[in-house]
């Protein structure tokens, strides 16, 4: 297929660019980096780049992007300044709301003028969409939440499902992507190594993850695949807690996992961000059980092995 990808430059892009070549496809990348940068890691030089901020609509009316566009026969769209990693103040508020409701919106709206549209949008979602809670368990059919992220959420899901008739959309829930280069495996791996590393908050909070490596396998199989059609958890089927994922990732790496990080450090730092690390959700696969997907990494203990491993990104 060509593809059209945003929001894929970075740590899930990294490994993403590379599966979808090696199974055939060619991809135009739109990114906010120069169209001439190698910063992204993407090593295939055959990757065509376009320079662009998605969440700026002046980009949608450019035509080096709308012929990209025209030419797509699937797009995945994960745009989306990270939840976490700044303080929740109303600009960033903002810019959390504006690089996902602004870009799929202006997606949505270019893919439907066009004679023949693509035929798939995987699109980005996140288990933010069910809000928090230290027993519930929840799957696609739960509501979404009542809180900012998971209005958020619900929002982008929406923009995605105006979608022109004829258009698959697949919206992923993704949980926390497991990799060593990025992402909260990224930052908690220098902390671990030096045997300082420990639960962070309460320890009791549930963790909904994802290796890597099985949410670039199923961005994959979305794309060529019709049986996928609508809302899928992006998540292993063994949520773990805080805790339990400390003591695996000291175990997998030699260390000690015994220093907790005290929630008012990380509300210190983060605000209102520190509760999608600090208050958690079980969240269950259950549609991608139903149709089979084959997780390579179910366990927690061996999807951080093999995110840790030399051979390892």
């Amino acid at each position: 297929m060509r593809l059209f990808l945003l929001g894929c430059t970075g740590f899930i892009g990294r490994e993403l660019v590379p599966l979808l070549q090696r199974e055939g496809h060619s991809c135009t990348l739109l990114s906010r980096q120069p169209a001439s940068s190698s910063a992204s890691g993407l090593g295939p030089p055959d990757v065509a780049r376009l320079q662009g901020d998605p969440a700026e609509p002046a980009t949608w009316r450019r035509p080096e992007v709308l012929e990209a566009l025209a030419a797509a026969e699937g797009v995945v769209n994960l745009a989306g300044e990270p939840i976490a990693d700044h303080r929740w103040t109303p600009q960033h508020r903002q810019r959390l709301l504006d690089s996902r409701l602004v870009t799929t919106t202006e997606l949505v709206e270019a893919m439907g003028h066009l004679g023949t549209p693509p035929r798939v949008l995987v699109n980005g979602s996140a288990v933010g969409y069910y809000g928090t809670s230290p027993s519930g368990s929840f799957t696609e059919a739960s509501p979404p939440a009542a809180d900012f992220l998971g209005q958020l959420c619900a929002q982008w899901e929406a923009a995605a499902d105006r979608a022109a008739v004829g258009i698959r959309v697949v919206k992923l829930r993704i949980g926390i992507v497991l990799g060593a280069d990025g992402g909260a495996l990224g930052k908690m791996l220098p902390v671990f190594r030096t045997g300082f590393g420990g639960p962070v908050g309460s320890g009791r909070q549930w963790m909904s993850w994802i290796e890597r490596t099985d949410l670039c396998r199923l961005i994959a199989a979305a794309l060529v695949d019709p049986a996928y059609v609508g809302a899928y958890n992006a998540v292993a089927p063994t949520p773990v807690t805080m805790q339990s994922f400390a003591t695996s990732l000291g175990d997998v790496l030699g260390r000690p996992s015994l220093l907790p990080v005290p929630a008012p450090v990380l509300q210190l730092m983060l605000g209102d961000g520190a509760k999608v690390v600090l208050e958690g959700q079980h969240v269950v696969p259950e549609r991608l059980q139903q149709q089979g997907f084959s997780f390579q990494y179910p366990d927690v203990a061996a999807a951080l092995a093999a995110a840790t491993s030399p051979g390892s990104r």
